[in-house]
């Protein structure tokens, strides 16, 4: 009877540990490792989830950096790096999902936050990024996006940002890689 009881609260507090999900993330110039909120953030990391469980992102790519001297247009700047499949209508992409902001989920987009790429709240699906340094104005409230929802981040690099900075740094004509990054593999570790 002890015995059981105590194989029971193990496994409680085993599956009470695993809201933080890793999934490691292999291109060509190197890995990325992030961890997933999906306590937090669950529509839009178990969104990713699906992706990475069905092998959606195998052969997508890093295709887009942002950083301070590429959007001389734009007031509110910021630096990021985008992947995902790439192609608007992919045939690999899944339904866009509800949009979770920061403020519901308390995920902030600080340096190494990833987070869904969107055009209007509800429209993300495949589409991701990456934050280098703290970027603020993508949060909820923010005024990067004129309808201040913010962007749905939904977890954080915890091993990688070397192969992040160096994406950043590649050539890129108006924001777009010349080159764009294989994403060779991204599994759960």
């Amino acid at each position: 009877m002890k015995a059981t009881l105590i194989i029971l609260i193990m496994s409680l507090f085993l599956m009470a540990c695993q809201t933080q999900t890793k999934v490691k993330i292999d291109t060509a110039i190197g890995t990325i490792v992030i961890e997933l909120d999906i306590e937090n953030a669950p529509v839009t990391a178990n969104n990713f989830l699906k992706y990475v469980d069905d092998k959606r992102f195998d052969g997508a790519c890093f295709y887009r950096v942002v950083d301070a001297n590429n959007q001389p247009q734009t007031p509110i700047k910021i630096d990021v790096i985008q992947g995902g499949l790439f192609e608007e209508d992919h045939r690999l992409a899944l339904s866009t999902i509800a949009h979770e902001t920061t403020l519901q989920t308390g995920i902030l987009h600080k340096n190494g936050t990833i987070s869904m790429a969107r055009l209007q709240p509800g429209s993300a699906s495949s589409e991701f990024f990456i934050c280098i340094g703290d970027q603020p104005e993508l949060d909820f409230g923010g005024q990067r996006n004129p309808d201040g929802q913010g962007f749905a981040a939904f977890g954080r690099v915890i091993k990688g940002m070397d192969v992040v900075k160096k994406i950043q740094s590649l050539d890129n004509t108006r924001q777009m890689l010349n080159e764009p990054v294989k994403i060779e593999t991204i599994r759960r570790q």
